[in-house]
């Protein structure tokens, strides 16, 4: 990384701050140019993240080759996260993380930890929550493509689509395209999915049962565990789904 672009990324972290910074580092024309991008995420329960812009990105694409994305970390280490790893590994690029601290209105920057993809896979149980990258249905996915080898389709969501009045009904719009049918708790198999509603309007939770009566599930805010199946959990179920195929 060269002086030039060095200083323009700890610039952007301290402007955007107390929020994520977030941007691009691309070859435009031979030289190497730091884009900044837009931080799209709401702030909301889960505290200050970083959602890159889509249309700043395919901008940035436009303009040259993509070499590195970049993003802030306010008043925590540069260290990576899980939901880092894991989305470095889906972006195919190397990351650059750069912490920031504010204090009694003074702003600086320290320091810069670099990530490249390296076949990282969160744990699927104890993994950090984070909404849109590991998730309830992200657990799901993970536990299907590691345990049987199945590739389920992802989805687009928002934070709290379940509770922002919007009417969105996720699980149960998509659960029959992403392969699964109706089955009966009483015909219950390792791998059928309870489909939950939890203090939401709507279906907004997702659990797999793994068997001997336990499920593996991921509730906001919190790590992924295993827990028995039953009281409350069969209280709130509204569905038992199987996986049938595409």
């Amino acid at each position: 990384m060269s002086p030039e672009i060095e200083a323009a990324i700890r610039a952007h972290a301290v402007a955007d701050y107390p929020r994520e910074c977030c941007g691009l580092i691309i070859n435009e024309g031979g030289r190497e140019v730091y884009v900044r991008c837009r931080n799209v995420a709401a702030t909301g329960r889960q505290g200050d993240h970083f959602v890159l812009s889509k249309a700043d990105y395919f901008a940035a694409a436009d303009r040259g080759e993509l070499l590195a994305l970049v993003h802030s970390h306010p008043d925590m280490p540069a260290r990576p996260t899980q939901a880092d790893r894991v989305s470095c590994e889906a972006s195919g690029l190397t990351w650059f993380i750069v912490r920031v601290d504010g204090s009694e209105g003074s702003v600086e920057t320290a320091e810069i930890e670099e990530l490249a993809p390296s076949g990282y896979r969160a744990p699927l149980e104890g993994r950090e929550f984070y909404h849109g990258v590991l998730d309830c249905y992200a657990l799901v996915r993970d536990w299907f493509e590691q345990v049987r080898g199945i590739t389920l389709p992802d989805f687009a969501r928002r934070d709290n689509w379940w509770g922002d009045g919007s009417g969105e009904d996720l699980y149960m719009k998509h659960f029959r395209s992403a392969g699964f049918q109706p089955v009966e708790l009483e015909d219950l198999r390792v791998g059928d999915c309870f489909l939950m509603q939890v203090r939401a309007n709507v279906v907004n939770h997702a659990a797999v049962y793994v068997g001997d009566g336990k499920i593996l599930h991921h509730l906001y805010g919190r790590p992924s565990r295993h827990d028995i199946y039953g009281g409350y959990w069969r209280e709130v179920t509204r569905l038992v789904v199987r996986y049938s195929g595409s």
